[in-house]
């Protein structure tokens, strides 16, 4: 029986043959492995896919114990999103993680004073984001290793100067992601795409704007600024419009927060359930225990677009703050 391959397949074969790193490799085979039909015709194929991913993961398990340079910085994902904040030199990334954390990142005048990755845990309402504070994006001592940090991030912050030209920094920012780490900057309408270039959303972060004095050059910064990316301005000495920033990483993270709830108790509003926007109770349910997802017959809902208890079924939608009580 012919394997009949979509056109999708070859695309990623082609990524997996020009994949220059075994991270790389390894996501070139899942996507293959997640396209590739399933019939007779390709079990043959299916199996060899299965293999080379075996043999690949064993590969990077080894590098990882050998300390080489490449995943001494690989950052362990915590709380409901990773962010990784990229610029260059004295942009002020430093001082915002400052501002939002409490990591001990090192804040100075002088360029170049972050060389390693800094993660710390910022708290947007009873939810904690985690954010990588990271070297100039043309640093090349951070070349090797902050390729694996960019491309496993769910959002990039890309924060510009405001006194500077930040329409330029920001066009030399994306540049260095598309070409360096062939990473493709998208919209919050735009779908991510698991085939070729990597793609990433972005929030690009206007700082130090408590060093503007004028409307007039707060209007002149607004027009010179990519129009396609969402912006926020902040100044992260002085505090100013962080609540905005923390909203607007949390919205374009794409995630809700969804409550538990037990029959005849009231609900645990302290620890959400962080879900993908679009997830449905199903999903729910299998996020608390994969037998609560088996033996799932409906849920009661407490929510904005419901009324309160309202009986649903499986495939009902789910929406930020949501309560939800499962019967099985």
């Amino acid at each position: 029986m012919p394997a009949n391959l979509p056109p999708h397949y070859h695309e990623a074969e082609k990524v997996f043959r020009e994949a220059k790193t075994t991270e790389e490799k390894i996501e070139a085979i899942k996507t293959m492995m997640a396209i590739i039909p399933k019939h007779k015709g390709t079990d043959k194929l299916r199996g060899e896919l299965r293999r080379k991913l075996s043999k690949l993961k064993e590969e990077e398990q080894q590098r990882k114990k050998r300390g080489k340079k490449g995943s001494l910085y690989n950052i362990e994902r915590e709380g409901a999103g990773q962010v990784a904040i990229v610029g260059l030199p004295n942009s002020g990334k430093s001082q915002i993680v400052s501002a939002l954390t409490s990591a001990p990142v090192e804040i100075a005048d002088y360029p170049f004073s972050t060389r390693t990755p800094v993660p710390g845990m910022m708290t947007f309402e009873n939810v904690r984001i985690q954010l990588i504070d990271l070297p100039p994006i043309e640093d090349e001592f951070a070349k090797s290793w902050l390729s694996g940090i960019l491309r496993n991030c769910d959002l990039i912050l890309l924060v510009v100067d405001g006194t500077e030209e930040p329409a330029i920094e920001s066009e030399i920012i994306l540049d260095e992601l598309l070409n360096r780490y062939k990473i493709k900057a998208i919209t919050p309408e735009e779908e991510e795409v698991k085939i070729g270039n990597i793609t990433k959303r972005v929030l690009i972060v206007v700082n130090k704007i408590d060093l503007l004095d004028s409307d007039e050059k707060f209007k002149d910064l607004e027009k010179s600024l990519p129009k396609r990316f969402p912006f926020v301005k902040i100044s992260a000495k002085t505090g100013q419009n962080l609540d905005i920033l923390k909203r607007s990483i949390f919205d374009l993270l794409n995630i809700i927060r969804i409550y538990t709830k037990s029959p005849g108790k009231e609900p645990d509003l302290k620890d959400p359930v962080i879900l993908k926007k679009g997830s449905t109770v199903l999903d729910f349910a299998r996020q608390i225990h994969k037998d609560f997802a088996k033996k799932l017959k409906y849920a009661r809902i407490w929510g904005k677009n419901t009324y309160a208890g309202q009986r649903i079924q499986k495939d009902y939608i789910l929406h930020d703050e949501d309560v939800v009580e499962l019967h099985i």
